[in-house]
């Protein structure tokens, strides 16, 4: 695999680059691109699916982005301490019948030397909303980084 800079130990400025790059990703919606920033047998826990190795983050994300219509991410710096980040996350979405709804999350990542995840543990709760109260449309423009998102 190639290394994915930056690389522990994270300081604060390097953990914000470490998180923002995974935001860009996944708002690419592209399961290889994703898979590509963790380690050939990365292990996932999410929500209550457990995930390990390439393959399987291929197959999971291209589900979860057949089911989730429209998906757009925003992550935040929580915490961080040598190889590991802490981040919180809020990502809407909506299904195939038109129902929107807001995810919020946490997630805990574990970094290789070279950069690469590879331990993730997301935990989410979602709540519905309306189409009228998005506030995530898309990737983050510029003039969004470093801004932190609203608890509600």
């Amino acid at each position: 695999m190639t290394p994915r800079p930056p690389f522990p130990p994270f300081d604060e400025q390097t953990a914000i680059q470490k998180v923002q790059a995974a935001e860009d990703a996944w708002n690419t919606r592209d399961p290889e691109r994703v898979a590509l920033a963790y380690t050939e047998d990365s292990v996932w826990r999410n929500r209550d699916a457990f995930v390990t190795g390439h393959a399987d983050i291929v197959a999971f994300l291209h589900e979860k982005w057949a089911r989730e219509l429209d998906y757009a991410l925003r992550k935040e710096l929580w915490s961080f301490q040598g190889n590991r980040i802490a981040v919180r996350f809020q990502y809407e979405c909506h299904d195939a019948t038109g129902q929107w709804r807001r995810s919020y999350g946490n997630e805990l990542w574990e970094f290789t030397d070279d950069g690469l995840m590879r331990r993730r543990e997301a935990s989410i709760n979602d709540i519905l909303i309306r189409e009228a109260d998005r506030r995530v449309f898309g990737p983050r423009p510029a003039t969004e980084l470093g801004v932190p998102f609203p608890l509600r």
